[in-house]
């Protein structure tokens, strides 16, 4: 097996996923963005790195600092969450130049853009540490988490709200633009100065909504849920439902279940859910207030469902430095791709290994194409892990990753297909109570696409090299297999077994057939245009 092969080499015509471009040296540029985001209620650095359209977190560290505490009576920021947040903000500086990152990109929210000392703490901050802060109002913050999320989902279309400690915003995307936006002061930490207790607290909600609904009109697609209080309610609603996948990205809830699990959080000791749904103290304490706006949100604009995002203003702020024909690629795709790259064998061959899986999925609508891609691309980049646990480790990647534009049932299609590209049966494995998250369908389809890809690898030579083609006939179960004939020392007993395997899967009779090369006369007629 020629290891060494140069992937330039490989054919010019990537079909409809486009060439990759992630070595074009405008995404070299982006491939490691150091961002930091100074929140009402946390100070968070994040490092992003890998290819620029779905970057890989190098680096996320949190500081629960509070600085929007008390604000709403002394008008200030919250003394001791001050002094945290600048030794965050030192540390953070120290990290990024260990690094060897350029400049930060730091955003101040809510709290630092409302407080009387603002200005002043926005000064120590470059005076002490050489950080310029830019404080953003409450319309860009939307359009900021707006743009993270469709850093996530391209082609997205709903309204965004995005919570942070001292403020809520909302923002509506549809044909990858951001349009009406609005902010307000629904934030945990303001909500907890309202007088007259909960009761008080809802009419202030309410009235606020009401407001809003005014602002941004009718609004019935559907509701993405951006910030760290919509996650700890997320992961309560997953521990009420026994929800099997702990992945927060693209975690979906209705209506019903929010209302479930509002009934859930008022009836349960908190400290004790907090324990049991792994949520941090400070957190914890403002899920009261954050669950009352939501299940009034909902009430209010009644979306169609709910998604929960993990990427918001942070990820917006490298989708800012984005230029548009990056903006428009896949995320998943890319990130496949970049992966293939960086760990793979025989980096290249997974587009020759989706060209020839490819009929067997030749009416299959785009969506599911893309997963098709994406796991040719990623067919090979575990090969480093150890033979016995290789085909659940794939799984687990899979499933786990932090990857952007997959939902829940096709980070399940990809694990088994994967799965099945190491293993012949996914019965007994560890992870067999995530499969039900996929249908009986889905799981057949993955079985098949896994095993033509664990054929296919068989006569990986080249990232480039021919290795013939299938040709899938449904109605009459055939499957017709046709190898060139330099392939026939790579078809041994495995590569028999596997092709077997195959078939079986399909329920299918295989027409293996061996093509001699042409005489180079015959060639140049044969590809003549007509």
């Amino acid at each position: 097996m020629n290891l060494s092969q140069d992937p330039a080499a490989a054919a010019t015509d990537w079909g409809p996923f486009g060439r990759p471009i992630f070595d074009d040296p405008k995404a070299r540029a982006l491939s490691r963005v150091g961002v930091v985001d100074v929140g009402s209620n946390s100070v968070r650095l994040v490092v992003f790195d890998g290819a620029a359209r779905s970057p890989a977190y190098f680096y996320n560290e949190k500081i629960m600092c509070a600085l929007g505490a008390g604000l709403s009576e002394s008008g200030r920021l919250n003394p001791e969450g001050r002094a945290r947040a600048l030794s965050a903000l030192h540390r953070f500086q120290h990290l990024a130049q260990g690094m060897g990152l350029p400049p930060l990109s730091a955003v101040a929210t809510a709290a630092v853009r409302d407080a009387e000392d603002g200005p002043e703490f926005c000064e120590e901050v470059l005076r002490e540490t050489g950080l310029k802060i830019h404080v953003i109002d409450g319309r860009e913050e939307a359009r900021l988490s707006a743009q993270g999320v469709l850093l996530g989902w391209p082609g997205a279309y709903g309204l965004v709200c995005d919570i942070g400690g001292s403020s809520m915003e909302l923002a509506e995307i549809q044909e990858n633009t951001v349009g009406r936006r609005v902010t307000s002061p629904l934030g945990p930490l303001k909500l907890r100065d309202i007088k007259g207790g909960r009761k008080g607290r809802k009419a202030y909600i309410k009235d606020v909504m009401e407001q809003l609904r005014g602002e941004m009109g009718a609004q019935r697609d559907r509701l993405f849920l951006v910030g760290g209080s919509w996650r700890a309610i997320a992961r309560i609603d997953m521990h009420r439902r026994g929800y099997p996948l702990k992945v927060l990205h693209e975690y979906r809830m209705s209506a019903s279940d929010v209302r479930e699990t509002a009934k859930y959080i008022e009836k349960r000791d908190l400290n004790k859910l907090r324990e049991a749904c792994g949520i941090s103290s400070s957190r914890m304490a403002l899920v009261p207030y954050a669950i009352d706006v939501l299940t009034r949100l909902i009430h209010t604009f009644k979306p169609k469902d709910i998604a929960v995002s993990s990427y918001g203003i942070r990820e917006g702020l490298l989708y800012e430095q984005m230029p548009q024909r990056l903006r428009a690629r896949d995320p998943l795709v890319e990130a496949s791709r970049f992966a293939e790259m960086k760990d793979a064998r025989v980096p290249g061959f997974g587009k020759t290994l989706y060209d020839f899986v490819n009929p067997l999925f030749a009416n299959a609508r785009h969506s599911k194409r893309r997963l098709v891609k994406a796991a040719c691309l990623l067919h090979d980049v575990s090969w480093r892990a150890h033979p016995d646990y290789r085909a659940e480790v794939c799984f687990d990647n899979a499933t786990r990753a932090n990857l952007g534009g997959l939902k829940h049932s096709e980070r399940v299609f990809l694990g088994l297909a994967l799965l099945h590209r190491y293993s012949n049966k996914r019965h007994g494995s560890s992870f067999e109570y995530l499969y039900d998250l996929l249908d009986e369908k889905g799981q057949h389809e993955a079985e098949v696409l896994g095993k033509a890809m664990r054929f296919g690898a068989m006569l990986m030579v080249t990232s480039n090299g021919e290795i013939g083609s299938l040709q899938w006939q449904p109605r009459k179960r055939v499957l017709h297999v046709r190898l060139p004939d330099t392939a026939r020392p790579l078809y041994g007993e495995v590569a028999e077994s596997r092709l077997k395997s195959l078939a079986k899967a399909l329920d299918a009779e295989i027409d293996l057939k061996f093509r001699k090369p042409l005489p180079e006369a015959e060639a140049e007629t044969e590809q003549a245009p007509e």
